[in-house]
């Protein structure tokens, strides 16, 4: 998988307080084993479950004025710096902008968005022609991928 591209694991969504806090919604289970974000713009200094989102503090952020600046702001690290997985595992990063094709070597589309309705990942596919159709991110139904490709099986094409 390629290693060296940004993944987003957190948007800023607010300021809090006065002294350059920011809210965040975060997309990682633990923001504390990343101490840079960025390319290095930002250094987290803390980082803290809140009412509404995460509460952050980046020693580049010193005031109000400065975190409401950074709304709308996502926070990224080097894809080498996340966990390894264990075999079947996967990063939304990793799969998101894959093109697809089915068992039978048919090409299908891209992958553009991956939800979870509570069942299970279900990945959502656009054909050449704009159309989308939706595929779960079960073993019969999307047999195998690499950081090249995807492939499924084509009795699922919608």
């Amino acid at each position: 998988m390629p290693t060296d591209r940004p993944v987003t694991l957190a948007v800023v969504i607010g300021a809090h307080g006065v002294a350059g806090e920011v809210r965040l919604k975060v997309f990682a289970e633990d923001l504390k084993p990343y101490k840079s974000f960025n390319q290095g713009a930002f250094t987290l200094k803390s980082a803290r479950v809140g009412s509404n989102g995460t509460i952050a503090r980046f020693a580049e952020i010193v005031d109000r004025n400065a975190a409401e600046a950074m709304r709308g702001t996502e926070l990224t690290v080097p894809r080498s710096t996340l966990p390894p997985l264990a075999e079947g595992e996967y990063y939304h990063a990793d799969i998101l902008g894959l093109p697809v094709m089915t068992d039978t070597g048919d090409a299908v589309g891209i992958v553009v968005a991956i939800d979870n309705f509570g069942a299970g990942d279900v990945l959502e596919i656009e054909r050449p022609d704009k159309k989308r159709f939706m595929v779960p991110m079960r073993v019969e139904a999307v047999p195998e991928w690499d950081d090249a490709r995807l492939i499924m099986t084509a009795s699922y094409i919608g």
